[in-house]
């Protein structure tokens, strides 16, 4: 066998290899906002997504967004990795730290800069809850209460079959 036919075949197969990959990546479907927030909430949240659900509230001041169990089955355990992940993040936030919901949602979300900007013209504390645990949004600036309405909008969208408006 003549040397130059060797890497002539080899380079075919890489060839076809890649085309494969190609044309097998452009077949599959696209993966819904959805199912990426779902797929990826624990690079950011503790807790089982599918045991919890994201209830929003928006309110004249603000809003609220409560994490809790779906049924009412004992989960302490859940609970307690809800409480202690809304805690730190209503600290986060206060402070105008957002990088989690960066890190799931991207940081384009709507109403996200104007609150990272505004986060000292907020108020923005935690409550645990005995399902779960809730962070409130309040503040006098029509503005920032429109981010933030915004906000829960979009994470209501992404969050898609894990969440609901109050």
């Amino acid at each position: 066998m003549n040397p130059a036919d060797s890497t002539s075949s080899a380079s075919v197969v890489r060839v076809l290899a890649a085309a494969a990959l190609l044309a097998a990546s452009t077949l599959a479907p696209a993966q819904s906002v959805q199912e990426h927030v779902h797929g990826h909430g624990h690079d950011v949240m503790p807790f089982d997504l599918g045991k919890t659900v994201h209830v929003f509230r928006m309110t004249e001041d603000g809003g609220t967004q409560k994490v809790v169990l779906r049924d009412d089955a004992p989960q302490p355990e859940q609970v307690r990795m809800i409480q202690h992940h809304l805690g730190m993040e209503a600290s986060e936030f206060q402070k105008g730290n957002f990088a989690d919901p960066m890190h799931l949602h991207g940081n384009t979300m709507p109403g996200l800069r104007e609150m990272q900007a505004g986060a000292g013209r907020m108020q923005i504390s935690y409550r645990a809850l005995p399902n779960g645990g809730e962070i409130r949004f309040h503040t006098r600036d029509i503005k920032l209460v429109t981010a933030v309405h915004r906000w829960f909008g979009a994470q209501l969208s992404e969050h898609g079959a894990d969440a609901r408006a109050e």
